[in-house]
């Protein structure tokens, strides 16, 4: 990969470009650097990517800007496909014709005066990917993901009567697929969030990460795709089910308790919740509790919850910490 390098700043480009289909976005990471090559930490920066046709030098394909922040360590992580497009259509690339390549612009003090970092290749095999086939990525700690991980997640379709849609088959944050319907461990859990905001929270059985403040949601908004944890860390056709979807799919499959869940494609466990007021761990292991991007009121938020003997639809606070399972049309 061609690095281009200007003194105002310093760029090091850890850029994977996942496994996606058209409709999805490209996993770009970036560590922010001074010319003295100190890192960046917990500052706003601004982005301009560009998607160049045939060369490091070709037609301009795609052109977005996006608004970060690097976290502790000056490092971030963007989708590309998910920002504010200047020109072109992402979704209409033709990935198949020509070779592609990725040119990344950066300003240091989050305004539009861009310079360089680098421009390299798009794999090309990365417009392959179906559902059905696994999905990795690269999480960022930041204002979304609470700590650094990269992970595979398996993908499934024509689960019960949203045959059309693809599912992830493990929760967003976890490091793998539960092994057993009652597991309780932190790496099958995966992360929590709270309803319409977008900063994931890791429980690994003692301490909350980040530390837990927002004990007190009120407002009149269904998730937001600014705020769904599936389309910032997935890429832009990911999002939450709804809660249609969960009511579809808990009828269809006739759940009546957790077995229900753990026996369909999904592969759903009792993942537990945190404690709206504290943020501490309840029910991991025994009760499930999925968010839905919809609300119920200014208050309440519609989840997907089952345990031995029942499964169904419900509300409750949107300041309770639920796990995500993430779709796709």
């Amino acid at each position: 990969m061609k690095h281009l390098f200007f003194s105002t700043f310093l760029g090091l480009i850890l850029f994977c470009a996942t496994q996606f289909a058209r409709s999805q976005s490209l996993s770009y990471q970036n560590i922010a650097m001074n010319a003295a090559g100190q890192h960046l930490v917990n500052q706003p920066i601004s982005l301009r990517l560009s998607i160049l046709v045939g060369s490091a030098s070709g037609t301009v394909a795609y052109v977005e800007t996006q608004a970060t922040t690097t976290n502790a360590t000056g490092a971030y992580s963007v989708q590309v496909g998910s920002g504010t497009t200047v020109s072109g259509t992402y979704a209409s690339i033709n990935w198949m014709a020509n070779a592609h390549f990725l040119k990344a612009e950066m300003d240091p003090n989050a305004g539009t005066n861009y310079s360089i970092v680098s421009v390299g290749p798009i794999a090309a095999n990365a417009n392959t990917w179906q559902c059905g086939s696994s999905l990795t990525v690269n999480h960022v700690a930041g204002a979304v993901a609470p700590v650094n991980k990269t992970v595979t997640y398996g993908t499934v379709t024509n689960i019960l009567s949203e045959t059309s849609k693809c599912w992830i088959t493990s929760n967003l944050g976890a490091d793998h697929q539960a092994t057993t319907v009652n597991d309780a461990t932190e790496a099958s859990a995966g992360w929590y969030w709270q309803f319409n905001h977008k900063q994931g929270y890791k429980h690994d059985g003692t301490t909350v990460t980040p530390s837990w403040t927002l004990t007190s949601i009120y407002e009149d908004s269904d998730w937001i795709a600014a705020n769904d944890p599936c389309t910032i860390e997935l890429g832009r056709s990911w999002r939450l089910p709804t809660k249609t979807e969960w009511y579809n799919v808990d009828v269809a499959g006739s759940w009546v308790s957790l077995s229900g869940p753990w026996n369909s494609g999904l592969k759903l466990h009792p993942e537990g919740f945190l404690q709206n007021s504290d943020g501490s761990l309840n029910d991991r292991g025994s009760y499930g509790y999925y968010w839905s991007n919809t609300q119920t009121s200014t208050f309440d938020g519609a989840y997907l919850t089952f345990s031995i003997g029942y499964c169904f639809t419900y509300d409750n606070y949107k300041t309770y910490g639920f796990g995500v399972r993430c779709i796709k049309d």
